[in-house]
């Protein structure tokens, strides 16, 4: 195995040791850091998902399933919604949130990463990853993994933490994410290591035109994001053809 590939799967156990660790407070601290804004985003991200009735659809890092409780509902009983994470703990309580609800019969559960999705090609009419992507040591590999498995005409749709399109906002966000995120963690957790990783990683995470050219080196088309919040967070989406 090459140092690359030993790098990749130490990133990868490093990315779901963090999240295990915050597996049953997760949905807790994305209120409290996004001051609850982030349950807007995913609002917009379903909105431009278009999710129909009999169609079956992938939400990649689902972790604790928000998304995956409103796909479930649009495709209904004629669909289907795979909800997959890296995590263990993460995937254990998306199924303990829908271990009683009727509604959710059509999800299934995979622990998996995204950049080897255990899937035939062209298998899905929609894909969606919101806030995963950047945790992905190969977001190239990851955006090629997930074309593979749309199916012609379908789309992908990444909600992500992104640059904000003002100055002073960036330098803001930065500062925030650098002292109030730990200080948060600290506080809820006990704990400020399990986000430390993964706030980094919002810093390195490629900007909105960078990722738009990504997505079309990985066979996409018709690629365009929507800034979210003067572009803390943006929706791209693209449809393979």
């Amino acid at each position: 195995m090459s140092n690359q590939n030993i790098q990749r799967k130490n990133h990868r156990r490093q990315i779901s040791t963090s999240f295990s660790k915050v597996a049953d407070r997760y949905d807790l601290l994305n209120d409290v850091m996004s001051i609850g804004i982030h349950r807007l985003w995913k609002r917009y991200a379903i909105e431009l998902s278009a999710p129909r009735p009999g169609q079956v659809i992938l939400d990649i890092a689902g972790g604790t399933g928000d998304l995956a409780a409103k796909l479930s509902r649009a495709v209904g009983n004629e669909g289907q919604v795979f909800l997959a994470d890296i995590s263990s703990p993460m995937l254990q309580i998306g199924r303990k949130r829908f271990s009683n609800n009727k509604h959710a019969s059509n999800i299934r559960y995979l622990q998996t990463d995204v950049e080897n999705l255990p899937f035939e090609d062209n298998t899905f009419d929609c894909i969606t990853i919101a806030m995963g992507l950047r945790n992905t040591p190969d977001k190239q590999q990851a955006l090629t993994s997930m074309t593979r498995v749309l199916k012609p005409g379908g789309r992908l749709l990444v909600l992500e933490y992104s640059t904000p399109t003002h100055p002073l906002v960036k330098k803001l966000i930065d500062r925030y994410t650098q002292t109030v995120v730990p200080f948060v963690s600290k506080l809820l957790l006990n704990d400020s290591q399990p986000l430390q990783s993964l706030t980094e990683s919002i810093l390195t995470h490629p900007d909105q035109k960078a990722l738009k050219h990504m997505m079309r080196k990985a066979g996409l088309e018709q690629v365009e994001y929507h800034n979210l919040t003067q572009g803390i967070v943006a929706l791209h989406r693209g449809f393979k053809y």
